[in-house]
């Protein structure tokens, strides 16, 4: 079998597998809980983002903050921060634009 025929063959690795581990979707649950999964994501991993739209970016912003106000020794900085919005379909059929926000969280 020629090289070009066993690299074809080789399974690449998945990059995208890794991308969706490393982010924390914020919704209604209670705040801790969120700074806890984030906690356990940045034993693992070098960086963490964090996620949110509409209502759910202050509490976004709250979980952020705790990481790095409570645990100051642990070395954890913010990383980049991306704000934007996305257009929703509500559920009367009308479309409207809903904030969103990405907060990386990286060990330094």
């Amino acid at each position: 079998m020629s090289e070009e025929a066993q690299q074809q063959n080789q399974i690449p690795p998945q990059q995208n597998d890794v991308q969706l581990r490393d982010a924390i979707y914020i919704g209604k649950k209670p705040l801790m809980a969120y700074v806890t999964s984030t906690l356990i994501q940045l034993a693992n991993q070098p960086a963490v983002t964090i996620k949110a739209r509409g209502l759910s970016i202050g509490r976004a912003v709250d979980v952020s903050q705790i990481i790095l106000k409570r645990m100051e020794n642990a070395g954890y900085a913010i990383g980049e921060v991306k704000i934007g919005s996305e257009t929703v379909q509500s559920e009367d059929g009308r479309t409207r634009n809903v904030s969103t926000i990405e907060i990386e969280v990286k060990r330094s």
